[in-house]
């Protein structure tokens, strides 16, 4: 069995290599070596494969991309709380606890700047910087699981209204995040009114746990619709991914009070949306989630995924070899839920 590590690398803007990233490295004390299994994708490694200037850090020459990861413990340092053969979600991030997003810090998270990420095949890591995954889920699965699901948990579960039995949430089509918020909404007794272009991916999102399905192609003032859903009060919570002109429409769709987590900007437009009036008279709160949270949300979304066995959809499975070919992929997703590259 060869000693070494393959990785693959940013050679240049846009383009990956598959390298040998030297021998693996023993583990220290209180110190993991992972043997990686599964990594995910998502938009922002294709921002920091081409090195765009809408990512705010410059990275290293040669840096391994990626910040999602599940795999086994292979070697254990002296003193470490762990065991050879442990199944464990890589922690990309300095944030350890709490709620509060200053403990964030961006040139802290692996995969981007200074800081080789998940795209190969064995990290060494500190013990606290791994946290147990799911028994329930693959390890394919277990891999969206930080950026995806805690995204989900954090907009639904830190701010004013939170998720709660007998609430109403709103999802926006059917990517990583807004699959993980349906079906934790769902499985904690909510009710989830969940919106997408597509009458198949509905019903995908039906399966997922949602209850009322809107095709806003079919119905462009979809916020109506919502409130029909919701015997005209709106919803407590919206997962809102797209950004965009319709923005206006997610505010519409809360209820008096309600909550708009702002997660993406999908649409890639910029036009300017009149919010004052409607988040005004509403007493709504427009909330920023930036797409992350602590290890501690992490490992309370893990058990929560354990005891009501969720299960990600996945959107496609690359092998590590085609690594470059997941990324291109990427660019163009149209599946449902996350592109995982098996190591």
């Amino acid at each position: 069995m060869s000693s070494s590590n393959r990785a693959w690398q940013i050679a240049s803007p846009g383009k990956l290599i598959l390298a040998d990233a030297g021998p693996r490295p023993p583990p220290g004390p209180h110190q993991v070596l992972v043997r990686n299994r599964a990594v995910s994708l998502n938009y922002r490694d294709l921002l920091c494969l081409d090195h765009s200037p809408n990512y705010p850090i410059k990275h290293k020459a040669d840096l391994v991309p990626c910040l999602d990861g599940a795999g086994e413990i292979e070697a254990v340092g002296e003193g470490s709380q762990w065991k050879v053969g442990d199944r464990v979600i890589i922690q990309p991030n300095t944030w350890l606890t709490g709620t509060d997003p200053r403990n964030f810090k961006l040139n802290e998270t692996i995969g981007a700047g200074e800081i080789d990420g998940t795209l190969q095949q064995y990290m060494l890591w500190n013990d606290d910087r791994v946290f147990k995954a799911p028994d329930s889920m693959t390890l394919e699965e277990a891999c969206t699981l930080y950026t995806a699901g805690v995204t989900a948990w954090y907009s639904l579960k830190y701010g004013e209204p939170k998720l709660q039995a007998g609430g109403k949430i709103l999802t926006q089509g059917t990517g990583g995040v807004s699959c993980y918020a349906i079906q934790i909404a769902a499985a904690s007794g909510a009710t989830v009114v969940a919106t997408s272009s597509s009458d198949e991916k509905l019903e995908i999102a039906k399966e997922l746990g949602a209850k009322h399905l809107i095709n806003y192609r079919k119905t462009p003032d979809w916020s109506t619709d919502v409130l029909k859903a919701t015997n005209s009060e709106g919803v407590d919570v919206v997962v809102e991914v797209v950004g965009g002109a319709g923005l206006l429409d997610s505010v519409k769709a809360a209820r008096f009070g309600g909550r708009i987590s702002v997660i993406g900007i999908l649409s890639g437009d910029d036009t300017p949306v009149a919010l004052t009036q409607p988040l005004l008279y509403g007493a709504k709160t427009l909330q920023a989630c930036f797409g992350a949270g602590s290890k501690e949300m992490a490992i309370e979304l893990s058990a929560f995924a354990e005891k009501h066995q969720l299960h990600p959809p996945i959107a496609q499975v690359f092998e590590f070899d085609e690594a470059d070919k997941a990324m291109q992929a990427l660019r163009t997703l149209s599946g449902v839920g996350k592109i995982v590259i098996r190591v």
